[in-house]
């Protein structure tokens, strides 16, 4: 091993050879001293490299495990076109050749440093004053689209039989999320809400608030879940489960009148200007998409005044409302679909109303027993 100068360039540059792979480029030091150690530390890096290749026995570029994620698993989440963009984002910072093994508990955090400072995306053209006005993505944005993706990564080609002498510390990295807030609908906000609808969006909007199911399980509701006869809607739900919600009076109500729009979606919107290369035509309906249900939703809020409410409120609502006129969280449970009983105890305390009155009426019981009671002289 033996540092060089190139008469082209005012660094040192390395040059070796490890386990039959060459390593080179420039160090980016102008003395030898400080090149030497920096050639010391990519040999170190190219030792870990070639052990945790060998035993993946395939290549650990950032690009290449993401691709391999992508067609094994990643291509069939939830949200597919999420997953993609979120794996973009970090091939893109990290350079689509950087190894898994380069990338340890400083360089990730320098990562989530990066990604802290990005703001929320908004569709349509803004000003560049009117961008940074935008707010700072949320901590649990961060931790969703960026740490917990690298940190799928790692898992992946661990699976693979890939081997990290200096994996990030994934606790460490994960920022802190404040306990997710159940937030009502006012009646004057549903009231504000319903005087700025647009008629093709109001059946949506009705079905979201009727049913309590989530944005993308409203959105892609298909006629072939949707069966009147046995007063159901069955379709799998998050995770791949088995969900039946019934469809009540008030759903039949929504939805019966919506067949023969789409021969396969249930929601659909007017196209109010043409998009030849979209293929859309003025005032012809077209099944409603997830991102035009976001953006539909986004213009309506500011419209309305409706402040501090975000669409998945609306399953908040739900949740509060069914609580509070049954009383039974079992049965708030499977109405959300909650795996484990203990997401929906943050509906409890719509409960606590009705713990005060209980308490209001024993007290009360209690003043009338004693005020019967004869006084002994």
């Amino acid at each position: 091993m033996s540092v060089y100068r190139d008469k082209r360039s005012p660094y040192y540059q390395f040059d070796f050879q490890h386990a039959g792979n060459r390593f080179h480029g420039s160090t980016k030091c102008s003395t030898r001293r400080d090149a030497e150690k920096f050639e010391a530390a990519q040999l170190e890096k190219a030792k870990a490299l070639v052990k945790a290749t060998r035993r993946a026995k395939a290549s650990l570029a950032i690009d290449d495990v993401a691709n391999r994620l992508w067609n094994d698993s990643a291509q069939y989440d939830s949200e597919p076109k999420a997953t993609e963009t979120n794996l973009a984002r970090l091939v893109t910072y990290f350079g689509e050749t950087r190894p898994l093994t380069d990338i340890d508990h400083k360089a990730a955090k320098d990562m989530v440093a990066w990604r802290r400072g990005h703001r929320v995306s908004r569709r349509g053209k803004r000003t560049k004053e009117e961008e940074q006005a935008l707010p700072l993505v949320s901590n649990a944005t961060v931790n969703r689209s960026a740490t917990k993706v690298l940190q799928r990564l790692f898992t992946f080609a661990k699976a693979e039989g890939a081997v990290f002498d200096n994996e990030p510390k994934w606790d460490e990295l994960l920022l802190s999320e404040p306990e997710e807030r159940v937030r009502e609908l006012k009646t004057e906000e549903a009231d504000a809400l319903d005087s700025v609808m647009r008629d093709d969006y109001g059946p949506f909007f009705d079905f979201v608030r009727a049913s309590g199911m989530r944005l993308k399980e409203c959105v892609t509701l298909r006629w072939s879940e949707v069966d009147f006869g046995s007063r159901q809607i069955v379709r799998l739900g998050k995770g791949g489960r088995r969900v039946a919600f019934p469809i009540t009076p008030a759903v039949r109500e929504i939805l019966f009148p919506l067949q023969g729009q789409h021969p396969e979606f249930c929601f659909t919107y007017l196209a109010v200007y043409g998009n030849k290369r979209l293929g859309r035509v003025r005032g012809q309906r077209y099944a409603l998409t997830y991102n035009g249900a976001k953006t539909a939703w986004q213009r309506l809020r500011d419209l309305s005044g409706v402040a501090d409410f975000r669409f998945h409120d609306f399953r908040h609502d739900f949740g509060s409302k069914l609580l509070r006129d049954s009383g039974n969280l079992k049965l708030v449970q499977k109405a959300l679909n909650h795996r484990d009983i203990k997401s929906t105890l943050r509906y409890a305390h719509v409960l606590d109303e009705d713990v005060a009155v209980a308490v209001e009426r024993l007290a009360k019981s209690r003043n009338k027993s004693q005020s019967g009671v004869k006084k002994v002289c």
